[in-house]
């Protein structure tokens, strides 16, 4: 595309297609996807049979950063920071944890960076190699805000200042130098962070747990002010009589305006009813990502044995997790549970769950 403008001064999708040999809807999807990161703009407009031209304006995406998010939980905050790369969500990740400063915990699923910090400050050394080339140096709470202090040089340096202010969920961000280091504060709104768990949601005759809850991910998501985080799978005892297959469960993690949790339950009570194959279903809410070592008590029981329905409403009611539904509720509540484990831990019910 940049090739074609400098040497025609523009280009249409036909052009594109045969110079690439793919398809005219890959053409076009690859057209749109750069006019939406502002690398490639409408020249001029379809009239009749003339097809519509493009102009490469450059062949740097407008910013790396698709979301930056957080939530909170307490004196602890997740930032959730997704990226147009894995690489780059790799090197973030690996220098945070180099810098040290308030970032407590890295994990990474695929181009989704997820880091969890404690508010306060806490002075890093930014430099050259062996030195860290990023970090957070500070997480601070202001009103219905969260704002991370960032130190950087280099090309994360070139993130701060040229690329965070574009990713969705961000409010602001300031920058300035000091010497050849750059510091800049992110601000993004304090989340609520929401679990729910589900399970008893098929039957023999068809459905399954981790699609309900994938489509439930989808359809909230749909709504201003959710952000989707992430759809697990666990597997609980499995030996139980009258499984469909293995006994596994499923959660999914969501970033929820505060004024929105309310009517985001009752959607998703709503959705779960009306697309659940069998009567049985049951649903698991919870409002942070903290599990305390009781509520993880009960998704170890889950695993290693049968458990029954009073001890879920039970232990559901100790730790502030609403249920709805039936017989599935014990495993909607063990799936919240286990929230927060590897996925080598969750998928293999003969692994150990580690004490927090």
């Amino acid at each position: 595309m940049r090739s074609c403008t400098l040497e025609q001064g523009s280009f249409t999708v036909t052009d594109i297609q045969e110079a690439a040999g793919v398809p005219r809807s890959t053409a076009q999807d690859w057209i749109n996807r750069l006019i939406d990161e502002g690398c490639v703009v409408i020249r001029d407009r379809k009239q009749g049979r003339i097809p519509a031209r493009y102009a490469a304006t450059s062949a740097m995406p407008q910013s790396a950063c698709r979301k930056i998010f957080t939530t909170v939980d307490g004196d602890r905050v997740e930032i959730y920071h997704e990226c147009l790369s894995g690489a780059c969500a790799a090197f973030c990740g690996h220098h945070h944890v180099l810098a040290g400063g308030v970032i407590t915990g890295v994990r990474r699923d695929g181009t989704l960076l997820r880091e969890c910090a404690v508010i306060g400050r806490n002075e890093i050394d930014i430099g050259l190699h062996p030195a860290s080339a990023v970090g957070v140096a500070g997480v601070e709470r202001e009103g219905d805000d969260i704002i991370q202090y960032i130190r950087c040089i280099g090309g994360p340096a070139y993130s701060l200042t040229d690329m965070m202010a574009h990713a969705e969920g961000v409010q602001d961000v300031t920058v300035s130098r000091r010497g050849g280091v750059v510091e800049g504060k992110v601000r993004t709104r304090a989340l609520c962070h929401v679990i729910i768990g589900l399970d008893d949601t098929d039957s023999r005759d068809g459905g399954a747990t981790f699609a309900l809850s994938l489509a439930l991910l989808q359809h909230l998501c749909t709504f201003d002010g959710v952000f989707p985080i992430g759809h697990y799978v666990a597997m609980l005892f499995p030996k139980l009589e009258g499984k469909t297959t293995g006994n596994s469960c499923s959660y999914i993690e969501l970033a929820v305006d505060p004024g929105l949790c309310h009517k985001m339950s009752e959607k998703a009570l709503l959705f779960v009813n009306d697309e659940a194959l069998s009567p049985e279903w049951g649903m698991a809410i919870k409002k942070g990502f903290r599990i305390p070592e009781g509520l993880r008590d009960f998704g170890r029981q889950a695993r290693r044995e049968v458990v029954d329905i009073e001890l879920a409403r039970q232990t559901a009611g100790k730790f502030d997790v609403t249920l709805h539904g039936k017989r599935g509720v014990i495993g909607a509540l063990a799936a919240v549970a286990l929230s927060g484990l590897p996925n080598e831990i969750l998928l293999n019910p003969d692994l150990a769950v580690p004490v927090l």
